[in-house]
């Protein structure tokens, strides 16, 4: 199976790689970010690309993969409605829009968040915009979407939260983690990747998976 990684560079997207690295079920993986990371792989290619709104350059190079792993995503806090939404859903269309046609076979898993608004009416604004990037990727002809909300995520394996509001509140809901984990509102990076390559491989259940059923679904991961 080939893979196609974005947001590697992040506390989930690195989870995911490492994950992907490690699957005998993944052939090949190709990793697009605005700069390279230092892991090396035999089967990681790693393809550096700055302009996020279009990937029209690029469309070469995003042809012949089974799963698109889409781990991009930051705080909602601070920025403006109009800036999230680019970083939300521009960016993640611009990217679909060329990779629908590129390849149309191919299993899109987004990294959502628990209580994203799929009614895009609600007035949480983060909420709001997930919701917006969920409908429209299910909308298109993809072989299949699959959209991952997890609540509290533990980073393992060395991936590490970024930015100082998330390590603020990964020092305070990692107290919690056990207690959440409990009522099913908690996962782990290292669950999500295993989750995301049972996703790829079509072994999800439901389109819309919460902490619980990623974590369900990561036994399912060959």
């Amino acid at each position: 199976m080939n893979v196609l990684i974005f947001g590697a560079t992040g506390m989930v997207g690195y989870g995911v790689l490492l994950e992907l690295i490690d699957s005998p079920a993944v052939a090949r993986i190709l990793s697009i970010g605005r700069r390279t990371l230092d892991i090396e792989a035999p089967k990681l290619e790693q393809l550096v690309h700055t302009n996020y709104e279009n990937f029209d350059a690029i469309a070469d190079k995003m042809t012949g993969f089974e799963a698109c792993m889409w781990c991009i995503g930051v705080p909602s806090a601070g920025l403006t409605e109009e800036k999230y939404t680019t970083i939300t859903y521009a960016y993640t269309m611009a990217a679909a829009k060329v990779l629908v046609k590129q390849s149309p076979d191919m299993r899109f898993c987004f990294v959502s968040g628990e209580g994203a608004d799929s009614s895009e009416s609600g007035r949480s604004m983060w909420a709001r915009v997930k919701g917006k990037a969920e409908n429209a990727l299910i909308a298109l002809p993809f072989k299949e979407v699959v959209i991952f909300r997890p609540g509290f995520i533990k980073a393992e394996r060395g991936s590490k939260p970024r930015g100082a509001l998330y390590k603020t509140m990964y020092a305070i809901f990692g107290v919690l983690a056990p207690v959440m984990r409990w009522f099913g509102a908690a996962t782990s990076t290292t669950e999500i990747g295993k989750a995301m390559i049972a996703a790829a491989q079509g072994k999800a259940e439901k389109q819309i998976l919460r902490s619980v059923d990623i974590n369900a679904l990561a036994t399912r991961a060959s």
